[in-house]
């Protein structure tokens, strides 16, 4: 599988503080992130895969809402995450 137990661990450890920390809203974003990129690549090969691009929008709007959270309860976090991910090109 393209997310191993292996994998999700570093993910959780990177951006999450500790390998066992997975409930932290900054490793939950690395992770659908790390989803979404995934699923990005799968379409481009199979355009008429419908369940998986109905997948992709479910993550990106979960994505979305865990960063408006983020955005509100701490703008110095919300920053950081952006830039170890590179979300977005210019942090305001």
């Amino acid at each position: 599988m393209y997310l191993s137990t292996e994998w999700k661990q570093e993910i959780f450890a990177k951006h999450g503080g500790a390998a066992t920390n997975t409930g932290s809203t900054e490793a939950q974003v690395a992770l659908f992130t790390q989803r979404i990129a995934h699923l990005t690549g799968h379409l481009r090969n199979n355009k008429k895969d419908f369940s998986t691009q109905l997948s992709l929008q479910k993550l990106v709007g979960k994505r979305r809402s865990l960063l408006a959270y983020l955005y509100k309860k701490d703008i110095n976090r919300y920053r950081a995450i952006i830039k170890a991910l590179e979300l977005r090109d210019i942090i305001k």
